[in-house]
């Protein structure tokens, strides 16, 4: 659905489906390890007989400095991963709307985001008096990959 490209010439892709896709930018020299698609954006449960909610992932960016990166979803959350370990470095709390896009500044040291609804439970769920939010918050190590 989008892509976003971080300048080691990796490729990002997002989906409605809860995933979130990586991939070398040249698949010709792409090592099958470098590949991956990882789940986000679902609701926790553990009674095995509820079914599991799944949300769309509405922005994926890079971190300019590490190389980490941001998703935001329809669940009204956002999350913190690192790419190589393939681990989930921080969640946030539910917003009360969705999140429908984010991005860093350009040396990484903020993390923006906004809230409003993305209309994907369609206009019989769109509440016009619902306020749209932007929100900017400092991030310093939360996105600094994990040790190995």
């Amino acid at each position: 659905r989008i892509l976003t490209v971080l300048k080691e010439a990796v490729v990002s892709t997002q989906s409605t489906g809860g995933r979130a896709a990586i991939e070398p930018f040249d698949n010709n020299t792409a090592n099958s390890k470098d590949k991956f698609t990882f789940k986000c954006h679902r609701s926790a449960t553990s009674d095995h007989n509820k079914p599991q909610e799944i949300y769309a992932v509405n922005g994926i960016k890079f971190h300019p400095t590490y190389g980490t990166l941001a998703t935001v979803g329809s669940d009204g959350k956002f999350a913190f991963w690192d790419k190589d370990a393939r681990t989930k470095l921080k969640g946030s709390e539910q917003l009360d709307n969705t999140i429908t896009c984010c991005d860093f500044n350009h040396n990484g040291s903020y993390f923006a985001y906004a809230s409003s609804y993305d209309w994907s439970k369609g206009h019989m769920y769109h509440n016009p008096q619902q306020k749209n939010y932007l929100f900017v918050r400092q991030v310093k190590d939360e996105l600094k990959p994990r040790k190995k």
